[in-house]
């Protein structure tokens, strides 16, 4: 696409500088966690608290949008030592959430060209032995989920950007059988699309994220109709109302579509949801608002609790208040949940899955891996990397750990923006990313998980 020649060699020049650095060092914290792409490397630890939090506009908001370059040849992203990645597929229009299916079949979103894909990987490889085009003709999917939880599902549920759909399914289908079924209808589509989905333990509740309309629901009006007060002691904590009513949202539902209920408020774009195994705890990935400054706010992961409210639009990471809406709520100041994991302002978190394989090393078990897609809002770009969320006895650390960067070229350019995330049957990360629409496999060892 542009400057091959150049953006080859300034590739291979940041591979064999990360590769050379040592990972164990002091974790980065305050200001010094904050840091741009060419702090990232396999091994990089940062630890950001909510005291680190600087004040709104301390930089101007800045459009700074990556271009997109053809991976260089030869080029894969780093990984940490005694891994190793490797190339499954390339040349997908759009590849966003990746789940593995029980018999170990890679269900891909393509979302751009509206299917949900199928990898069957040869045994002990990254190559697939077989390919398909599982579903077709759906509207922009991205949430892919199988039900019931266990190994035995019989229907694969799929989150377009308006609706859920499930389809029949039974083990080893490389195609849908039979006609779809629309579980969920009349989810809002414009603005943050991403819907997202997962089933509690028991197999009792289908979660769905639905993002904000907007950055920070500039065109809602001061208050609902029929007043203020009326509207707080009627709907969820935090909920807002107009054309952003029902957003921000993580919603619930009968695994059937009935039962619809408000589960937690405030998220601006829970772009990424999982269950956490240890704990059955549902976890989300949010993309928080822009056009404070380069640091502010940070984007967070975080169990998703019952009735909380994160704070979107009037407050971010706990009671920080949005000066654009300065004012609006003092009567949610004191009810906002802070979120448990924070990273860099601006990196996009678009994806989260917890590692329970058995081929990493054993401190991997109970971590959790966030894909960062990647700044727009930031005067020196961040994201555009897989870290390592830190868990100790269930419960976040705080930490988290650079695990696979290498996307980034140079200031202006980038091959690769990661997406997805997911464990394969036999203990490998599998990672998508769609700057060159590629999937990639990462193994510990000599490759064979």
């Amino acid at each position: 696409m542009i400057r091959f020649a150049c953006l080859a060699g300034a590739a291979v020049l940041v591979a064999t500088t990360a590769l050379a650095q040592q990972a164990d060092q002091p974790v980065l914290t305050g200001k010094r966690a904050f840091g741009d792409w060419k702090a990232d490397r396999p091994g990089v630890r940062r630890l950001i608290k909510p005291q680190d939090l600087p004040a709104p506009y301390l930089t101007r908001s800045s459009s700074n949008g990556a271009g997109i370059a053809d991976r260089p040849e030869g080029v894969k992203p780093l990984v940490p030592p005694g891994f190793s990645i490797e190339l499954v597929a390339s040349g997908i229009d759009n590849p966003r959430v990746v789940r593995a299916a029980p018999n170990g079949d890679l269900f891909v979103a393509d979302s751009k060209a509206n299917q949900i894909r199928v990898y069957r990987l040869a045994e002990g490889g990254a190559k697939p032995a077989e390919q398909a085009i599982f579903a077709e003709g759906l509207t922009r999917p991205y949430g892919i989920a199988f039900y019931p939880p266990g190994d035995r599902p019989q229907w694969v549920y799929v989150a377009n950007s308006n609706s859920v759909m499930r389809f029949a399914y039974r083990d080893g289908d490389l195609k849908a059988q039979g006609k779809l079924e629309t579980i969920v209808q009349d989810i809002p589509s414009s603005h943050h699309w991403t819907r997202d989905i997962a089933f509690s333990p028991d197999g009792k509740t289908l979660y769905l994220s639905v993002g904000s309309g907007s950055n920070i629901a500039e065109d809602v009006g001061a208050e609902p109709e029929g007043g203020l007060e009326r509207w707080a002691t009627s709907a969820p904590l935090g909920a807002i109302w107009g054309s952003e009513e029902g957003r921000a949202d993580v919603l619930a539902f009968d695994p059937d579509g009935r039962n619809r209920r408000s589960f937690a408020t405030g998220l601006r774009n829970c772009s990424g949801m999982t269950v956490q195994p240890q704990t059955g705890g549902l976890w989300c990935v949010v993309n928080e608002r822009d056009g404070l400054g380069d640091n502010v706010p940070f984007e967070y992961a975080t169990t998703v609790k019952d009735g909380a409210f994160y704070g979107w639009p009037w407050y971010y990471i706990g009671a920080n208040e949005d000066p654009r809406h300065a004012g609006a709520r003092p009567d949610l100041a004191g009810k906002v949940t802070v979120p448990d994991v924070l990273m860099q302002a601006h990196s996009a978190p678009l994806n989260i899955a917890f590692y329970e394989g058995k081929s990493f090393p054993a401190e991997y078990r109970g971590d959790a891996f966030v894909a960062l897609h990647g700044s727009w809002n930031r005067g020196v770009r961040t994201g555009y990397k897989v870290v390592r969320l830190k868990f100790e006895d269930g419960k976040p650390t705080g930490e988290y750990e650079d695990f696979a960067t290498g996307f980034v070229i140079s200031d202006d350019d980038v091959w690769g923006r990661p997406v997805g995330v997911t464990v394969a049957k036999d203990g490998a990360l599998i990672l998508t990313e769609d700057g060159n629409g590629t999937i990639w496999r990462v193994t510990y060892g000599d490759g064979r998980s």
